[in-house]
Protein backbone atom coordinates (compact mmCIF):
# COMPACT_ATOMS: atom_id res chain seq x y z
CA UNK A 1 0.00 0.00 0.00
CA UNK A 2 0.99 3.20 -0.34
CA UNK A 3 2.01 5.81 2.59
CA UNK A 4 -1.06 7.95 1.98
CA UNK A 5 -4.59 7.85 2.83
CA UNK A 6 -7.05 7.54 0.43
CA UNK A 7 -5.28 5.16 -2.14
CA UNK A 8 -7.59 2.85 -3.80
CA UNK A 9 -4.79 -0.33 -3.85
CA UNK A 10 -5.07 -3.04 -6.78
CA UNK A 11 -5.80 -6.84 -5.74
CA UNK A 12 -2.93 -7.99 -4.10
CA UNK A 13 -0.94 -11.02 -4.84
CA UNK A 14 2.87 -10.82 -6.05
CA UNK A 15 2.85 -14.84 -7.39
CA UNK A 16 2.50 -15.90 -10.69
CA UNK A 17 -1.45 -15.64 -10.67
CA UNK A 18 -1.92 -12.26 -9.55
CA UNK A 19 -2.84 -11.46 -13.43
CA UNK A 20 -5.81 -13.21 -12.74
CA UNK A 21 -6.63 -11.52 -10.03
CA UNK A 22 -5.73 -8.41 -11.65
CA UNK A 23 -7.90 -8.75 -15.04
CA UNK A 24 -11.26 -10.22 -14.06
CA UNK A 25 -12.11 -11.23 -17.48
CA UNK A 26 -13.68 -14.48 -18.44
CA UNK A 27 -10.70 -17.08 -19.82
CA UNK A 28 -12.93 -17.27 -22.98
CA UNK A 29 -12.92 -13.41 -23.78
CA UNK A 30 -9.19 -13.44 -23.30
CA UNK A 31 -8.61 -15.97 -25.98
CA UNK A 32 -11.03 -15.03 -28.51
CA UNK A 33 -9.46 -11.36 -28.54
CA UNK A 34 -5.95 -13.03 -28.69
CA UNK A 35 -6.88 -15.06 -31.59
CA UNK A 36 -8.07 -12.06 -32.96
CA UNK A 37 -4.75 -9.54 -32.52
CA UNK A 38 -1.87 -12.07 -32.67
CA UNK A 39 -0.64 -13.47 -29.23
CA UNK A 40 2.71 -11.47 -30.32
CA UNK A 41 1.56 -7.90 -30.33
CA UNK A 42 0.39 -8.40 -26.22
CA UNK A 43 4.71 -8.07 -26.08
CA UNK A 44 5.16 -5.57 -29.00
CA UNK A 45 7.45 -2.66 -28.64
CA UNK A 46 7.79 0.13 -30.68
CA UNK A 47 10.27 3.05 -31.01
CA UNK A 48 9.35 6.34 -29.43
CA UNK A 49 9.69 9.66 -30.65
CA UNK A 50 8.49 13.06 -30.08
CA UNK A 51 6.34 15.86 -31.47
CA UNK A 52 5.77 19.71 -31.21
CA UNK A 53 4.01 19.18 -27.36
CA UNK A 54 3.65 15.79 -26.41
CA UNK A 55 6.10 12.34 -27.13
CA UNK A 56 4.41 9.12 -29.36
CA UNK A 57 5.34 5.72 -30.02
CA UNK A 58 3.81 4.53 -33.38
CA UNK A 59 0.11 2.60 -33.64
CA UNK A 60 -1.10 0.06 -35.46
CA UNK A 61 -4.47 -1.74 -35.02
CA UNK A 62 -3.64 -2.90 -31.80
CA UNK A 63 -1.20 -0.06 -30.14
CA UNK A 64 -2.79 3.38 -29.99
CA UNK A 65 -0.67 6.30 -31.44
CA UNK A 66 -0.14 9.35 -29.08
CA UNK A 67 1.26 7.52 -25.77
CA UNK A 68 4.50 6.91 -24.85
CA UNK A 69 6.36 3.42 -24.72
CA UNK A 70 5.19 2.49 -21.39
CA UNK A 71 1.25 3.47 -22.51
CA UNK A 72 1.16 6.93 -20.82
CA UNK A 73 -0.61 10.08 -22.21
CA UNK A 74 2.13 12.56 -22.43
CA UNK A 75 -0.35 16.38 -22.44
CA UNK A 76 2.53 19.37 -22.21
CA UNK A 77 5.82 20.22 -24.20
CA UNK A 78 8.67 17.73 -24.90
CA UNK A 79 11.38 19.76 -23.12
CA UNK A 80 8.93 21.12 -19.87
CA UNK A 81 11.31 20.99 -16.80
CA UNK A 82 8.62 19.46 -15.08
CA UNK A 83 7.09 16.05 -15.32
CA UNK A 84 4.12 14.77 -13.75
CA UNK A 85 3.00 11.11 -13.38
CA UNK A 86 -0.15 10.27 -12.66
CA UNK A 87 -1.53 6.48 -12.66
CA UNK A 88 -5.01 5.95 -12.44
CA UNK A 89 -8.21 4.21 -13.15
CA UNK A 90 -10.88 5.33 -14.30
CA UNK A 91 -13.38 3.30 -12.17
CA UNK A 92 -11.03 4.93 -8.70
CA UNK A 93 -13.34 7.29 -6.51
CA UNK A 94 -9.83 8.27 -4.89
CA UNK A 95 -8.73 9.54 -8.41
CA UNK A 96 -12.08 11.07 -9.02
CA UNK A 97 -10.88 13.19 -5.87
CA UNK A 98 -7.31 13.78 -7.23
CA UNK A 99 -8.85 14.90 -10.29
CA UNK A 100 -11.19 17.27 -8.79
CA UNK A 101 -8.74 18.82 -6.56
CA UNK A 102 -5.88 19.26 -8.67
CA UNK A 103 -7.42 18.87 -12.67
CA UNK A 104 -7.09 22.69 -12.78
CA UNK A 105 -3.99 22.42 -11.70
CA UNK A 106 -2.65 20.06 -14.24
CA UNK A 107 -4.40 21.54 -17.14
CA UNK A 108 -2.89 25.44 -16.32
CA UNK A 109 0.67 24.08 -16.01
CA UNK A 110 0.54 22.64 -19.13
CA UNK A 111 -0.94 25.35 -20.96
CA UNK A 112 1.76 28.08 -19.70
CA UNK A 113 4.38 25.39 -20.09
CA UNK A 114 5.57 24.62 -16.28
CA UNK A 115 4.81 21.01 -16.65
CA UNK A 116 4.10 18.13 -18.78
CA UNK A 117 1.89 15.42 -17.77
CA UNK A 118 1.70 11.76 -18.05
CA UNK A 119 -1.66 10.36 -17.45
CA UNK A 120 -0.90 6.44 -17.31
CA UNK A 121 -4.94 5.11 -17.42
CA UNK A 122 -4.60 1.31 -16.10
CA UNK A 123 -7.29 -1.29 -15.63
CA UNK A 124 -7.82 -3.21 -12.32
CA UNK A 125 -11.03 -2.75 -11.11
CA UNK A 126 -13.54 -4.42 -13.50
CA UNK A 127 -14.60 -6.05 -9.97
CA UNK A 128 -16.32 -2.97 -9.14
CA UNK A 129 -18.70 -2.77 -12.05
CA UNK A 130 -21.10 -5.87 -14.05
CA UNK A 131 -20.07 -4.61 -17.22
CA UNK A 132 -15.82 -4.08 -16.98
CA UNK A 133 -16.60 -0.69 -16.94
CA UNK A 134 -12.88 0.17 -15.90
CA UNK A 135 -11.44 -1.30 -18.91
CA UNK A 136 -13.94 -0.43 -21.34
CA UNK A 137 -12.90 2.70 -20.23
CA UNK A 138 -9.45 2.49 -20.41
CA UNK A 139 -9.57 1.65 -23.78
CA UNK A 140 -11.75 5.06 -24.15
CA UNK A 141 -8.70 6.20 -23.02
CA UNK A 142 -6.47 4.95 -25.90
CA UNK A 143 -9.23 5.45 -28.44
CA UNK A 144 -9.67 9.20 -27.89
CA UNK A 145 -5.36 9.73 -27.91
CA UNK A 146 -4.30 8.00 -30.47
CA UNK A 147 -6.88 10.74 -32.85
CA UNK A 148 -5.68 13.63 -30.91
CA UNK A 149 -4.40 15.27 -27.60
CA UNK A 150 -5.61 18.86 -27.18
CA UNK A 151 -9.29 17.75 -26.00
CA UNK A 152 -7.22 14.94 -23.48
CA UNK A 153 -7.73 16.61 -19.96
CA UNK A 154 -10.86 18.29 -20.79
CA UNK A 155 -12.20 14.66 -21.92
CA UNK A 156 -10.39 12.90 -18.60
CA UNK A 157 -12.23 15.87 -16.38
CA UNK A 158 -16.05 14.70 -17.31
CA UNK A 159 -15.00 11.13 -17.60
CA UNK A 160 -14.49 11.67 -14.10
CA UNK A 161 -17.60 13.72 -13.46
CA UNK A 162 -19.86 11.01 -15.30
CA UNK A 163 -17.84 8.47 -13.05
CA UNK A 164 -20.65 5.33 -11.90
CA UNK A 165 -20.77 4.37 -8.53
CA UNK A 166 -19.16 1.27 -7.61
CA UNK A 167 -21.29 -2.06 -7.84
CA UNK A 168 -23.31 -0.94 -10.80
CA UNK A 169 -23.41 -1.55 -14.23
CA UNK A 170 -20.85 1.20 -15.34
CA UNK A 171 -21.88 3.67 -18.41
CA UNK A 172 -22.61 1.85 -21.33
CA UNK A 173 -20.76 2.16 -24.60
CA UNK A 174 -23.04 4.96 -25.51
CA UNK A 175 -22.15 7.00 -23.13
CA UNK A 176 -18.57 7.08 -23.40
CA UNK A 177 -19.09 7.60 -27.28
CA UNK A 178 -21.15 11.09 -26.29
CA UNK A 179 -18.29 12.06 -24.10
CA UNK A 180 -15.78 11.74 -26.74
CA UNK A 181 -17.81 13.65 -29.12
CA UNK A 182 -18.50 16.45 -26.43
CA UNK A 183 -15.07 16.88 -26.46
CA UNK A 184 -14.36 17.27 -29.80
CA UNK A 185 -13.64 13.58 -30.51
CA UNK A 186 -16.09 13.35 -33.65
CA UNK A 187 -14.46 10.78 -35.88
CA UNK A 188 -16.15 7.78 -36.22
CA UNK A 189 -13.16 5.28 -35.44
CA UNK A 190 -13.12 7.00 -32.34
CA UNK A 191 -16.76 5.28 -31.23
CA UNK A 192 -16.20 1.97 -33.73
CA UNK A 193 -12.51 1.46 -31.57
CA UNK A 194 -14.94 2.03 -28.09
CA UNK A 195 -17.25 -0.75 -29.17
CA UNK A 196 -14.85 -2.64 -30.75
CA UNK A 197 -12.64 -2.21 -27.59
CA UNK A 198 -9.65 -2.38 -29.83
CA UNK A 199 -6.81 -1.58 -27.21
CA UNK A 200 -8.47 -3.65 -24.92
CA UNK A 201 -5.29 -6.06 -24.80
CA UNK A 202 -2.94 -3.32 -24.84
CA UNK A 203 -4.61 -1.90 -21.34
CA UNK A 204 -4.26 -5.22 -20.06
CA UNK A 205 -0.96 -5.86 -20.83
CA UNK A 206 0.31 -2.34 -19.71
CA UNK A 207 -1.69 -2.36 -16.70
CA UNK A 208 0.61 -5.28 -15.47
CA UNK A 209 3.52 -3.71 -16.37
CA UNK A 210 2.37 -0.96 -13.87
CA UNK A 211 1.72 -2.78 -11.12
CA UNK A 212 4.87 -4.65 -12.09
CA UNK A 213 7.07 -1.53 -11.59
CA UNK A 214 6.13 -1.36 -8.04
CA UNK A 215 2.75 0.76 -8.37
CA UNK A 216 0.40 -0.13 -5.64
CA UNK A 217 -2.73 2.40 -4.99
CA UNK A 218 -4.25 4.70 -7.47
CA UNK A 219 -3.59 7.46 -7.29
CA UNK A 220 -0.18 7.54 -7.85
CA UNK A 221 0.99 10.37 -8.72
CA UNK A 222 5.50 11.67 -9.84
CA UNK A 223 7.04 14.60 -9.81
CA UNK A 224 10.10 13.90 -11.65
CA UNK A 225 10.30 11.34 -10.96
CA UNK A 226 9.52 11.41 -7.12
CA UNK A 227 6.15 9.89 -5.34
CA UNK A 228 3.78 12.59 -3.89
CA UNK A 229 2.42 10.40 -0.87
CA UNK A 230 1.27 13.49 1.37
CA UNK A 231 -2.54 13.57 1.11
CA UNK A 232 -3.36 17.06 1.64
CA UNK A 233 -1.03 17.30 -1.97
CA UNK A 234 -3.39 14.66 -3.40
CA UNK A 235 -6.61 15.08 -2.61
CA UNK A 236 -6.92 19.26 -1.17
CA UNK A 237 -7.92 21.50 -3.62
CA UNK A 238 -4.69 22.54 -5.43
CA UNK A 239 -2.39 20.64 -3.10
CA UNK A 240 -0.19 19.25 -6.00
CA UNK A 241 0.63 23.08 -7.53
CA UNK A 242 3.98 23.67 -4.25
CA UNK A 243 5.13 19.85 -5.37
CA UNK A 244 5.01 21.43 -9.29
CA UNK A 245 6.35 24.75 -8.29
CA UNK A 246 9.17 23.58 -6.03
CA UNK A 247 10.40 20.85 -8.85
CA UNK A 248 11.20 23.99 -11.41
Amino acid sequence: MSTYPGGYPPPQNPGPNRKLLVVLTPILVLLVAAAAIGVGLLVRSTAAEEIAGTATAAGSDSTPGQVLDNGAVRIGEPDAAVTVRVVLDLQCPFCKAFEEANGAVLEGAVRDGTAAVEYSVISFLDRASTTEYSSRAGNASFCVANTGLDNYQAWLSEMFTRQPEEGGDGLPDSDLIDIAESNGYTDPAVAECITDRQYDSYLRTKTDEVLDSGVNGTPAVFVNGEEVTDSGALLDKDGLAPFIESAR
